[in-house]
């Protein structure tokens, strides 16, 4: 199992200097991947402070890739209705080429309905206008540099045109897909390279998304065994074990270094290929009255400890 690392992209600590910081240490320690999320805005008055202070990760991860040069660069995730499949094709496009052929675009359907309003878009038909989104983005990358490309559907009409540059990895930017329902998982089974989990899936019980993955890519004909499982790990750290889930009434990845290491094993297991720390989701790092300088010291922390091995 492949083992990344989120960089700061939520909360005080989320600064340009510090996620150069985290990313280039990262990728000395031989981190296979960096990852950001998206929030465009939150509602006014919300008692969530998760997501405070975000930046665009597009933006982020064109600026990391001029400071990396190893590490994989990933998105998870974008969520498709922000975007037309025209502009989306272009900015990515552009970023393979920016970040030298190490992007990973992980794109989602988005859950906050203040986002949508703000944004002008529907919630309605979200998975529909996924599937053509999709299309239209592989039909925009597809073919030699100069040739037509043409996309018909209910959502998304675009003339003959051409785009180019075309993108440096062949034949694209690896699409990984979101979402924890059944017609999430069976979407990207059939579509995608592979499927994100989310930062409140039960980890307990992830290998039963990743089977319902799998069956629908062998079923439209794919090779299941060629699909990557990305997993968010929402990370927390705590000297004393947390109560809240599993057998031992540990909550997977909450606890001490060692014994969150020791989930990284059950989460294999269960057919995950690919785990990304994500200290993001820690409000004793990102919350309100976190100090993003100790921040920041618990994050070098949590790299040493999780590092890859080899």
């Amino acid at each position: 199992m492949l083992i990344g690392f989120a960089v700061p992209v939520t909360g005080s600590w989320a600064t340009p200097a510090n996620q150069v910081l985290i990313a280039q240490s990262a990728e000395e320690l031989g981190y296979h991947s960096l990852w950001t999320l998206q929030r465009v805005l939150n509602p006014a008055g919300s008692a969530d402070q998760t997501y405070r202070n975000v930046p665009d990760p597009l933006i982020t991860l064109a600026y990391l890739a001029g400071y990396t040069s190893r590490a994989r660069l990933g998105v998870a995730v974008l969520n498709l209705p922000f975007y037309s499949p025209a502009m989306l094709a272009k900015q990515a496009v552009t970023l393979d080429h920016v970040t030298g052929g190490r992007l990973d675009l992980g794109l989602g359907l988005g859950w906050m309905p203040a986002e949508f309003a703000a944004l002008g878009v529907p919630m309605e038909r979200r998975g529909a206008r996924a599937e053509e989104f999709v299309a239209a983005l592989r039909e925009l990358w597809s073919g030699e540099p100069g040739d037509v490309s043409e996309y018909r559907g209910e959502f998304y009409d675009i003339p003959p045109v051409t785009m180019d540059p075309r993108p440096l990895q062949s034949p694209e930017p690896p699409v990984l897909l979101g979402g924890s329902s059944e017609p999430a998982l069976r979407r990207a089974g059939r579509l995608a390279a592979g499927w994100i989990s989310s930062s409140h899936a039960d980890l307990t019980t992830i290998g039963r998304s990743v089977e319902t993955v799998r069956e629908a890519a062998e079923k439209a004909g794919r090779d299941a065994s060629a699909l990557r499982f990305v997993c968010r790990g929402a990370v927390r750290v705590r000297p004393e074990c947390a109560s809240g889930g599993g057998e031992s009434g540990r909550r997977p990845l909450t606890g001490t270094y060692e014994e969150i290491r020791g989930d990284f094993g059950m989460l294999e297991e269960q057919g995950v290929t690919e785990l990304f720390v994500d200290l993001n989701f820690d409000p004793e790092l990102t919350g309100p009255d976190a100090d993003p300088w100790d921040s920041m010291y618990l994050a070098r922390e949590a790299l040493d400890a999780f590092a890859p091995r080899t």
